[in-house]
């Protein structure tokens, strides 16, 4: 007598196949999500860039934000945040919200009300939150904050498929987090109100676009060059606002990629300031060095725009303009997985400030004689670490040779 046992192999049918491609399009979709900085779950897309954070202010900062997503509704939106600094041991939040009028051109008008800290000098584009960066080193050394109270509303509103625009109005109450007075008419004034109206333009005239399952838009494939711009204009004697200036933002960003020779990008950044402009809205470009004795106290993570060699708060302008070179040569292979990457930088910065005096208690140059720095990176060294080296001459090339060099680490994460 024979026991015999038989496999039975079953074909793959179409439910298989749908199944399949379902999977596929919602684990794209999930990356999709992280490399814009959200965790999605059912009805909230949870915003990473909240969860852990250090800066010389706050030390570590942490806390949760999130907004809500079209499993929510595709008409309404609520976003919202609360993080809580361990060194100033205090609480910051933003509780907002938005209703969208037009669809088709993704046309929303949004409120919010911010209790938080920002960067004394940075200038930031208000289109810039709709692209996010997974790791951003500056923040790790970045001690001349302002605190500011906000309450804005905002338009966004997509001109083309290429052109993507938003407006504001903000007031907004600046209370310096250092010892500055801000001297005007013979008065001095230790904090301030503004009434801010801002007009921001991201073009990226040659990016094609497709929709995902969720009709929602995405890159499919990215071209340069890409542009932004932005207005502002403080409006005196609205809700209490103290002062009258102008400012004008622009960025460009350009790059080149050859199969032999590798990947060149440039930027170009410029800012004016015009009119009776507090130093918490004027301009630096973007230091990144810590201002501490040896080439080793000062060994921290490099960032991607910033300026490895300029001392944090060394240079503050009225109007500015940068322009930084970054060539990628061709990733060593050293195996399919360990592939470490050279990267030549040039950077070059100028710019200069008018009544300099009226900014009280604070010491700092301007860029009007231009600023170089060059260096190399060698990046994704292990576990996506990697060191760069940047060296400072020119006419700002310090007496002390060791204060012109920036030995750092690098990080890179591709999703």
């Amino acid at each position: 007598m024979c026991f015999c046992a038989q496999a039975q192999i079953t074909p793959k049918t179409e439910t298989d196949s749908v199944k399949t491609v379902q999977d596929s399009l919602k684990r794209a979709n999930f990356i999709k999500h992280l490399g814009l900085g959200y965790f999605p779950t059912r009805f909230l897309d949870l915003d990473l860039r909240y969860l852990i954070k250090y800066n010389q202010y706050e030390a570590l900062r942490t806390g949760l934000g999130g907004v809500t997503n079209n499993a929510f509704s595709e008409k309404y939106k609520i976003n919202s945040y609360v993080v809580y600094g361990f060194r100033d041991h205090r609480f910051k939040y933003s509780i907002g919200g938005g209703f969208r009028v037009n669809p088709e051109t993704n046309t929303w008008i949004n409120l919010s009300y911010t209790d938080d800290l920002q960067e004394t000098g940075s200038s930031v584009f208000l289109t810039d939150k709709r692209f996010f960066q997974f790791f951003e080193p500056r923040l790790l050394n970045i001690d001349l904050f302002h605190k500011h109270i906000t309450k804005a509303i905002s338009l966004e509103h997509e001109i083309s498929k290429n052109l993507l625009s938003e407006t504001e109005f903000s007031v907004s109450n600046i209370n310096p987090t250092y010892d500055y007075e801000y001297v005007l008419n013979n008065k001095s004034y230790r904090e301030f109100n503004l009434s801010l109206l801002k007009f921001s333009l991201q073009w990226e005239p040659f990016n094609t676009y497709k929709l995902d399952p969720k009709s929602e838009k995405y890159i499919s494939k990215e071209a340069f060059p890409k542009f932004t711009l932005q207005v502002t204009k403080n409006l005196k004697n609205v809700f209490k606002s103290e002062f009258s200036f102008f400012k004008v933002d622009f960025r460009t960003v350009y790059e080149i990629s050859t199969t032999s020779l590798g990947l060149s990008k440039f930027t170009l950044s410029a800012g004016y300031a015009h009119g009776e402009t507090p130093l918490t809205h004027l301009y630096h470009a973007y230091p990144n060095n810590i201002n501490k004795e040896t080439i080793m106290q000062r060994f921290s993570v490099a960032g991607i725009n910033s300026f490895e060699t300029m001392y944090f708060n060394e240079f503050f302008s009225d109007r500015y303009s940068t322009l930084q070179f970054r060539h990628y040569f061709k990733p060593f292979k050293i195996s399919n997985r360990y592939r470490p990457q050279l990267v030549f930088i040039s950077r070059f910065a100028i710019g200069d400030m008018n009544k300099a005096e009226r900014h009280q208690n604070v010491t700092f140059g301007t860029l009007n004689k231009g600023y170089t720095e060059s260096g190399l990176e060698l990046n994704k060294l292990l576990f996506g670490f990697g060191l760069s080296f940047t060296y400072r001459y020119g006419a700002y090339h310090l007496p002390n040779l060791d204060d012109n060099i920036a030995l750092k680490f690098t990080f890179n994460v591709t999703l």
